[in-house]
């Protein structure tokens, strides 16, 4: 039995208000919603793929890329914005040399924006590797980016 039949099996068959639910599950179990996901959920739940992918497009949580061995979260809320964010997210994309939503070709990295993570009074603030990284200058990334690379390494 596959990971999303083993999700699947949990909810009733054809019960679209378990669509999010679903969806979330097997992002958390396969890391992203990939095409063939969405197929078998679609069958499952008798509905259009299309609409799933249309609802899962709305929320900004679901991913539909494979993300790096660490998924780097970069606050943009108003609060980090006005504390550099903006600085931050750059330097980022320097060291890593990709784009928010972007994977390494390596696998290691992925990072994305997001909206409030509640450190306002820490901002700037980027979650990595279970932990929130707080009070960050563009100079930090490159040395949080070399330390989350051994980490990388062990997953």
């Amino acid at each position: 039995m596959s990971k999303i039949d083993d999700i699947l099996s949990r909810y009733r068959e054809g019960s679209h208000e378990n669509l999010i639910p679903i969806l979330q599950d097997v992002q958390e179990a396969e890391g992203y919603l990939s095409e063939s996901a969405i197929i078998s959920i679609g069958s499952f739940l008798r509905m259009s793929t299309t609409k799933i992918y249309g609802l899962a497009t709305f929320y900004d949580r679901f991913r539909f890329i494979p993300s790096g061995k660490v998924h780097l979260r970069i606050c943009n809320g108003t609060t980090c914005f006005i504390n550099g964010s903006a600085a931050v997210v750059t330097a980022i994309r320097e060291t890593l040399g990709i784009e928010p939503g972007q994977t390494t070709r390596d696998g290691r990295f992925s990072y994305e924006l997001t909206a409030c993570q509640g450190g306002c009074n820490e901002g700037p603030v980027v979650w990595a590797g279970e932990k929130y990284h707080t009070h960050l200058h563009p100079d930090d990334i490159p040395e949080m980016i070399s330390k989350l690379k051994a980490l990388a390494d062990l997953k």
